[in-house]
């Protein structure tokens, strides 16, 4: 029987990267993988797939509708669906050999087969050849989420569908219904709109991307209806979703307690997603989950079984990436007697619309509900040299700032490659930083992080030079 230092259950970013600082850190280790390919959701069927697909869509709409302001006179163009996913596959490829590759240099040992918990030290996994079992000292779960479902919507992956099969249609939807105005929901909503599809969302909630700062959900249905011709209906509680031929007809109740009727080619059903720990073996250890089924661990991401770690999608928090590959190097090094840090207030969250969405630290509505004294700026793109020049000026920047110290509690964004500019934003509250740090600080121009200074300038004391 293999002994092993530290096995990895789940080969995402959080197990993935897990293993690697592991290995670093001069442990013996495993990553056993369930799929064929490394990577997890996120590399095969999230986040790179998605971002890729929303990359050459957004060229195919730039074309149509802004080269000729631009003085760019083409033929109009037209969408090539099967290279445009071709393409998606190829990133998805190359990403992923770029994980296998790691394991390798790292000498870290790929198992591949399904993993269950014999005891709190032995695993067994399940292969094609059988059953083989390893023995590890300590143990990290990062198994994941999975697409959370609705009881009354029976996913058959053709016409009622989740974000997995809507990144591999073979065809252009002439209409898709989205239920969920979240994060996937309103990313694979954009991929389509953009090629011609008309979108429909029916959003339970008051406003898009609810878990933000409602300004922002305010300013992106604002963009997505004028761009792109969302068809956006909020406080609206689906009750029934039914396949009839070709078509799906989705039933829900308005605020007014009014029964609407929608009607489109697909329906994409992106409420969520719940963590994964099916056929894991719990009940063979001590570990406990929660309501949600979520693993219950401590401040250290400790489960009840002091040696077995879990991180990621398949713990309490954002269900995000970044966040999974944090707590994968925190889980490692404190295995190890380091310690490292988490500040889980400024893990930034991002949606991959166009605008971009990104944000960090506190909302308003969190400031006001714990009763924090707090002021306010803002700075809108549109008033961006940078913004004008590349015909980007909707969204803003908004900055919250104590209203005594100064100290950056929360900063929010809409606008062009604000993914990229909420990392100027962490940084600055990582070390504390005061709104006037920010604006005394010198800023290239013209960039969009100008804006960011001239927000701050405005939370300091109204002072913002360009508006």
């Amino acid at each position: 029987m293999e002994k092993y230092d530290v096995a990895v259950i789940g080969s995402g970013p959080g197990g993935y990267v897990a293993a690697i600082r592991c290995a670093q850190l001069g442990l013996k280790t495993a990553i056993i993988e369930k799929y064929a390919t490394l990577g997890g959701t996120c590399l095969n069927v999230g986040c790179i797939p998605s971002k890729t697909l929303l990359s050459s869509s957004e060229h195919f709409h730039t074309a149509s509708t802004h080269f000729a302001e631009h003085g760019i006179e083409i033929n109009t163009p037209k969408i090539n669906v099967s290279q445009m996913m071709k393409r998606k596959s190829d990133v998805v490829e190359q990403t992923c050999s770029g994980i296998e590759f790691l394991m390798k240099k790292n000498k870290i040992d790929v198992l591949q087969g399904w993993a269950s918990f014999a005891n709190s030290t032995h695993i067994n996994i399940t292969t094609e050849k059988g059953v083989i079992q390893i023995e590890s000292a300590k143990t990290i779960i990062a198994t994941g989420s999975k697409p959370t479902s609705l009881p009354f919507a029976t996913i058959d992956k053709q016409r009622i569908i989740t974000s997995t099969e809507a990144l591999s249609l073979t065809e252009v939807p002439k209409r898709l219904l989205v239920i969920g105005g979240g994060v996937i929901g309103l990313e694979m909503g954009s991929i389509y709109a953009r090629l011609g599809t008309e979108v429909t969302v029916v959003e339970y909630a008051d406003g898009l991307i609810p878990t933000m700062d409602k300004s922002l959900g305010k300013e992106l249905r604002k963009v997505l209806k004028k761009d792109l011709k969302f068809d956006i209906n909020l406080n609206c509680g689906v009750n029934s979703v039914e396949r009839v031929g070709e078509e799906v007809i989705v039933k829900a109740t308005n605020k007014k307690g009014e029964e609407q009727v929608f009607t489109a080619d697909y329906c994409l059903v992106a409420v969520g997603r719940s963590a994964f720990t099916n056929k894991l073996g719990l009940e063979n250890t001590n570990i406990s989950v929660d309501k949600r089924g979520r693993v219950d661990v401590n401040e250290n991401l400790q489960t009840s079984e002091p040696n077995i770690f879990a991180i990621g999608d398949v713990v309490r928090g954002a269900m995000l990436a970044h966040k999974a590959e944090e707590e994968g190097v925190f889980v490692a090094e404190f295995m190890a007697g380091e310690k490292p840090h988490m500040n889980y207030n400024l893990i930034p969250g991002v949606v991959y619309t166009w605008p971009e969405v990104a944000a960090v630290g506190k909302t308003e509505e969190e400031l006001k509900t714990d009763g924090v004294n707090y002021k306010v700026g803002s700075f809108p793109f549109k008033a961006s040299g940078r913004a004008r020049a590349s015909s980007d000026t909707d969204g803003f920047v908004k900055v919250l700032a104590d209203a005594n110290t100064d100290e950056i509690l929360g900063v929010h964004m809409i606008g062009a490659r604000v993914a990229d500019l909420i990392a100027e934003a962490v940084v600055a509250m990582e070390y504390r930083a005061s709104a006037e740090d920010i604006a005394r600080i010198c800023h290239a121009h013209p960039t969009f992080a100008e804006s960011f200074k001239e927000a701050a300038l405005d939370a300091t004391d109204k002072r913002a030079l360009h508006i």
